[in-house]
């Protein structure tokens, strides 16, 4: 059975349309990511799911039920927001037992359900003190832990993480996944960070302008990329675009004296199109006319920013140092079996 169900959603304000017609279904117990630049629609989507946003139509049901006008309380939601909104003069505790405090549930339960959402999110120590003398990190938890004590059908997180200076945001992001781990919940979780969605999502949807651009697991929207955005969206740092044309089944490019085999019926002749390539998949050589114009060397692993003679812009991932000043030129080979070809007008790919 599917935890949540989006049929035909969509979103208006006034005469603005933001989320248009929207099919989704996250399986219950699933950890699906929504992710997706600024502006996508992301954060909308969700809080259409809380029942924070009204539908403007389609249908939003969760476990089978249809929610689509029941007041965010009914529909047995939990969302845990980018600002932690806990009250200051209560202790860890009474936060995250307020809610069920307010609803009228007998102190010995909502003791033992703090005490269960304590144990998981290892807040055991801390159930006496006040969010003042908490770190980002720790309020955070006592934000889930508020979420995890309602026992809800869904866990809706916006953003969570961004607030958090990035060796936290590590630890967070290991915690929430172990969390989901042991409490087997269906959770939906937004982001603009696609390093998040890539090691946290069994599920991953990619969000552009109110529309999905593709659904599908981590690995398989970066192996398999639908379109460029995707594709270049997906992966970090983002995949390296080239122009080329389709001549006499090969593929050309400015960028590159050898030419690409085209093994797809798709690339016909005279067709544009832009050759993805991957900076992981490039290999640097000795001798080349790619002019190295920055080095990010980062211990185990360098990003070379290199500038083609056609001009074009390359990012490199090797395990070579280089000098991080720049300087020099260097050659650059690959696999022809991991270049991606997208049309060049519409973005689509071709395979």
């Amino acid at each position: 059975m599917s935890g949540v169900q989006l049929n035909r959603v969509t979103k208006d304000f006034g005469p603005v349309r933001v989320i248009h017609g929207v099919d989704l279904a996250i399986e219950q117990g699933e950890f699906c990511v929504f992710v997706g630049p600024s502006g996508c629609g992301k954060s909308t989507l969700l809080r259409m799911i809380a029942g924070l946003e009204e539908t403007s139509a389609g249908q939003v049901r969760i476990e089978g039920a249809d929610v689509t006008h029941a007041e965010p309380a009914d529909r047995g939601v939990a969302m845990v927001f980018q600002t932690y909104a806990l009250y200051p003069h209560m202790t860890v505790a009474q936060n995250m037992g307020f809610g069920l405090k307010m609803n009228g549930h007998p102190k010995a339960q909502i003791a033992a359900k703090v005490a269960e959402a304590a144990r998981i999110l290892k807040l055991d120590p801390l159930l006496d003190r006040k969010p003042a003398n908490l770190s980002g990190g720790q309020r955070q938890r006592v934000a889930i832990g508020r979420a995890i004590v309602r026992g809800p059908k869904v866990f809706l997180f916006d953003e969570p993480l961004s607030n958090l200076d990035a060796e936290l945001r590590v630890e967070m992001r290991a915690e929430i996944a172990r969390l989901h781990r042991e409490i087997k919940a269906t959770m939906i979780y937004v982001t603009h960070d696609q390093v998040e969605a890539m090691t946290m999502a069994d599920k991953i949807v990619v969000l552009r302008a109110g529309r999905i651009e593709q659904v599908g697991a981590p690995m398989d929207l970066y192996d398999d990329p639908d379109n460029r955005f995707v594709a270049g969206f997906i992966g970090s740092p983002a995949m390296n675009f080239l122009a080329g044309r389709v001549q006499g089944g090969q593929v050309v490019t400015p960028a590159f004296d050898t030419p690409i085999p085209a093994a797809s019926p798709a690339l016909t002749d005279g067709r544009a199109v832009e050759i993805g390539l991957r900076p992981v998949a490039l290999t640097i050589t000795p001798d080349g006319p790619f002019r190295v114009e920055l080095a990010e060397n980062l211990g185990g692993t360098t990003f070379a920013h290199l500038r083609a003679p056609s001009g074009e812009k390359l990012i490199v991932q090797t395990g070579q140092r280089l000098d991080p000043a720049g300087g020099g030129s260097l050659g650059l080979a690959f696999d022809p079996a991991h270049a991606f070809f997208f049309d060049a007008q519409t973005g689509q790919r071709l395979r």
